[in-house]
């Protein structure tokens, strides 16, 4: 197994901006500890930067503060930044080729939002042949209410990752990631 972790979104917005990230709590800490065991590793660490692609839009506008990766995640090596304005890291981007590229078959899959950008490229990545890792203490969503309903921060992050753990990724904690790669 050959993996990269996938740092996806991990910028102001989320904790300055519009859609602050409420649950779980420590997956911050979680996320920053995935990157250093990453980094000790060998393991590629590539960190995704999401951009609405309307100049006026009132989140991820490109420039802006909120637009910027949060500073811990920005000053911690990483082999690769990519750039996506669709929830999908896969879709427009050179992700798949930079992959594939280094053979890797693994991505490991952390940041925001769970049931957003995180479930959209963990599916891209099952769909395109990756083994795809989900951790559940480091990803993170917020509540949301709109023409739909209601839903609590913990029931997206729940709902997401159950329906990631079938079929599509092996959902499993930190602390879980870092003993199975001590045990290889």
């Amino acid at each position: 197994m050959k993996r990269a972790v996938l740092v996806i979104d991990v910028q102001n917005e989320y904790f300055t901006g519009k859609l602050p990230v409420t649950y779980p709590s420590g997956n911050l800490d979680n996320i920053l500890q995935v990157m250093n065991i990453a980094h000790e590793r060998g393991i590629p660490v590539i960190v995704v930067r999401h951009t609405q692609p309307q100049a006026d839009s009132p989140i991820f506008q490109k420039g802006s503060p909120e637009w910027e990766l949060h500073p811990e995640i920005a000053k911690r090596p990483y082999a690769l930044l990519i750039d996506k304005n669709l929830p999908g890291s896969f879709t427009g981007t050179e992700l798949e080729t930079w992959l594939r590229q280094r053979e890797i078959d693994t991505v490991v899959i952390a940041g925001y939002m769970t049931q957003m950008c995180c479930d959209t490229t963990a599916r891209q990545a099952s769909h395109l042949g990756f083994a795809v890792e989900f951790l559940c203490d480091a990803t993170g969503t917020l509540a949301f209410k709109n023409n739909a309903g209601v839903a609590s921060d913990e029931e997206l992050h729940r709902a997401t990752l159950v329906a990631q753990d079938t079929f599509i990724s092996k959902v499993i904690s930190t602390s879980e990631w870092i003993n199975h790669l001590n045990s290889q």
